[in-house]
């Protein structure tokens, strides 16, 4: 079969104005980017479009996954495409990939094999510049906090307390913690500092959480940078920055249409980790999804407990939406990694004694999904290696640990016709009963919020708040901030806090070594274990394949 990359290049893409007028768009609400990409007015279109009733949206999410990832992205345009080959209008929602992991390990986030979003180069890469914007602004802020302090600290800011790093969509470990200010006194007033990537910006977050632009401005005056001496928080808006960060966000608010390898309309935006932030497209672009399709797909980062979790808690409680149905996907690796098989060619050799140990870990996903009262339907993302006794037992398990439905996924071969019976199931599922409501509603308690969701999604048996954490959630709680939405920053690579733990882990205490408030975006960090807001780069980081061909075109991009 043919690389994913050799498939986006060899294809044929739509003119993006047709894509945008069978979506329903009308011509003064796209802005051109190319041919083949644009920018929608968001404003415009969903006040033409106020009376029309939603659609129906359908969350992807997944079982704990590999480091290669399992194919959640592939399966989300997958679905879209099957839908529109059983005659459904759908729109897939999707965050922007993040260059970190393009060129760390990741590769590329645009799917794979013929379930792909096109232009897949262009995406993968700078695409239409918003996380250029969000970069700025963040850097801007954080520019405007060391030129005031630098000029008489008119707001008697205390350097210690400044919590706003710099941002860079660059894996760089060496940015994790840093000096600054250094060179004498024309240079600045020397500090600790550092950067976190461009994805873990608050900023980002943000975006992704409002609703329009007067909301963007108002959340963006909230951002908290620091404290005086006197302990009183300094914001955006008291470094008179919020409303320039604003005009460098305006266009980056808009969502960015593009299209699958089939023709279906396509809406990136945003791109938030799932490990460390909100793990979902934005609001803006679901909303208006729902308005000009039947069916939503939306994927959320990582495994239900993180990006499912987060869409329900926070993303919902910020839109007003409530999801239809949820596919789960599982692979017979990751099973298979679950169930104690190295990670590595190992997990390509047939062992069926350990796909039934792993079968826990989809066991604890499936009642994940279930415990937001959402349809469930499990989507075995097939893999070349797999064989027809592995995926006939998978089945077996998928059934054996609850799941309503269980179909096999053949999208990244086959396109739209391998995700048909996929996308049957997840019609049948919308038809079911649906008792959707969030774990923690709204106004409980931080540490209630963050014990609930260890113990009832983890499996966690409590939760131990270090010193510091506890410090700060008394602060938090002083200044009115103690019943925000809180957003779990952990590992996704085990259910608990700790990424050697697969399958299902049982018996622990999840530490949460430290709490901090974006007041601008809306909720509360819980800092569980060592996870880092800037990635690193391994010994043969995904850049080291991708380089240019003899005419100029792109290789290696995955």
């Amino acid at each position: 079969m043919k690389s994913s990359l050799q498939i986006a290049q060899e294809s044929t893409p739509r003119p993006i104005i047709e894509i945008a007028a069978e979506a329903g768009l009308v011509e003064e609400e796209v802005e051109l980017y190319g041919r083949f990409k644009a920018k929608v007015g968001s404003p415009s279109i969903l006040a033409r479009l106020r009376d029309r009733p939603d659609g129906r949206i359908v969350v992807v999410t997944a079982i704990t996954p590999t480091r290669a990832g399992e194919g959640k992205t592939t399966t989300s345009v997958g679905l879209t495409q099957g839908l529109g080959r059983i005659g459904r209008r759908a729109i897939l929602c999707m965050r922007e990939p993040s260059t970190g992991p393009v060129f760390g390990i990741k590769g590329g986030g645009t799917g794979g094999g013929y379930a792909q979003v096109l232009p897949m180069e262009d995406i993968n890469l700078h695409f239409t510049g918003d996380f250029h914007a969000i970069a700025a602004a963040h850097n801007l802020l954080a520019a405007a906090l060391d030129a005031s302090i630098y000029n008489d600290d008119p707001l008697d800011i205390e350097p210690r307390t400044i919590s706003w790093p710099r941002c860079l969509d660059v894996n760089d470990r060496s940015l994790r913690n840093i000096i600054i200010g250094l060179g004498g006194t024309a240079h600045g007033v020397p500090r600790e500092s550092g950067f976190v990537i461009t994805a873990a910006s608050e900023v980002m977050a943000l975006v992704g959480l409002a609703r329009d632009l007067e909301d963007l401005r108002e959340r963006l005056g909230r951002i908290v940078v620091a404290e005086t001496r006197g302990l009183r928080p300094v914001t955006a808006e008291d470094l008179h920055v919020a409303g320039a960060m604003t005009v460098l966000l305006k266009d980056a608010l808009r969502p960015n249409l593009v299209q699958t390898l089939e023709g279906q309309p396509v809406l990136i935006h945003t791109g938030p980790f799932g490990n460390i932030a909100t793990a979902n497209n934005s609001i803006v672009a679901d909303r208006i999804g729902l308005k000009l399709a039947d069916f939503v797909i939306t994927e959320a980062g990582f495994g239900s407990d993180l990006g499912l979790e987060k869409f329900c808690h926070i993303v919902c409680r910020y839109g007003d939406l409530r999801p239809s149905a949820a596919v789960l996907v599982a692979t017979v690796r990751a099973i298979k990694a679950h169930g104690g098989v190295a990670e590595g060619p190992g997990l390509a050799t047939p062992d069926t004694d350990a796909l039934k140990r792993g079968a826990d870990n989809l066991a604890a996903h499936v009642e994940i999904v279930q415990a937001f009262g959402i349809p469930c339907v499990v989507s075995i993302n097939r893999f070349s290696t797999d064989t027809e006794p592995e995926v006939s037992l998978l089945r077996e398990l998928a059934v054996e640990v609850g799941a309503e439905q269980v179909v096999v996924n053949e999208g990244f071969e086959k396109g739209g016709a391998g995700a048909v019976e996929l996308a049957e199931a997840v019609v049948d599922a919308i038809g079911r009963p649906n008792g959707f409501a969030p774990i923690n509603r709204p106004g409980l308690p931080i540490k209630e919020q963050i014990q609930r969701i260890a113990t009832l999604l983890y499996g966690a048996d409590s939760v131990e708040l270090l010193p510091e954490a506890e410090r700060k959630l008394a602060i938090l709680t002083d200044r009115g901030l103690g019943t925000l939405p809180v957003c779990m920053a952990k590992t996704h690579m085990s259910l608990s806090h700790d990424p050697v733990q697969k399958g299902r882990p049982r018996g622990f205490r999840l530490p949460i070594r430290n709490v901090f408030a974006c007041v601008g975006a809306g909720f509360v960090v819980a800092l569980c274990g060592d996870i880092m807001l800037m990635p690193g780069l391994g010994r043969e980081p995904a850049f080291m394949r991708v380089d240019v061909d003899d005419q100029g075109r792109t290789v290696g991009l995955f």
